[in-house]
């Protein structure tokens, strides 16, 4: 899948790498941005085209673990979600155990739901375990969900 430059993880001095989510936390945002909305968890990236990145985060809100009552966008565990110029998706995510009971069947459903979105032409859905999931990626949304907060 090509990419611009400006969007490859690791290509800017400040960018992650594969397995390094960036941290969207006040201190790492642009001069002057607002701070994130409460449901957006701080780890997770997205790249491409911005009405294309909206229609994906909604479908990867509709994917649950069937055992947390909240959606894996919001737990942190998609990571990456890069977007090329034609379309092509390339999701990175994890899981909130290695022994998780949906390993078999949470990233086919992911994978699946992405590419049916409109202006999706393909995708493809990494599961890494880099760095390891802790509540710390979740939104504050999803803290207060589970009583954490």
């Amino acid at each position: 899948m090509q990419s611009d430059d400006r969007t490859r993880p690791g290509s800017s001095p400040m960018g992650p790498g594969p397995a390094e989510p960036a941290r969207a936390t006040a201190s790492s945002q642009e001069p002057g941005s607002a701070p994130l909305p409460l449901n957006e968890p701080p780890n997770s990236r997205v790249s491409g085209d911005p009405g294309l990145s909206r229609r994906i985060i909604e479908v990867l809100r509709s994917c649950y673990d069937p055992e947390i009552p909240v959606d894996i966008w919001e737990l942190g565990l998609v990571y990456n979600v890069d977007i090329d110029v034609d379309g092509n998706v390339a999701v990175q995510m994890t899981l909130t155990s290695p022994m998780c009971p949906v390993a078999g069947s949470l990233p086919p459903e992911v994978e699946s739901k992405v590419a049916g979105v409109e202006g999706v032409r393909d995708a493809r859905v990494d599961l890494i375990w880099e760095p390891m999931w802790n509540k710390d990626m979740m939104s504050q949304a999803a803290m207060v969900k589970l009583n954490l907060a």
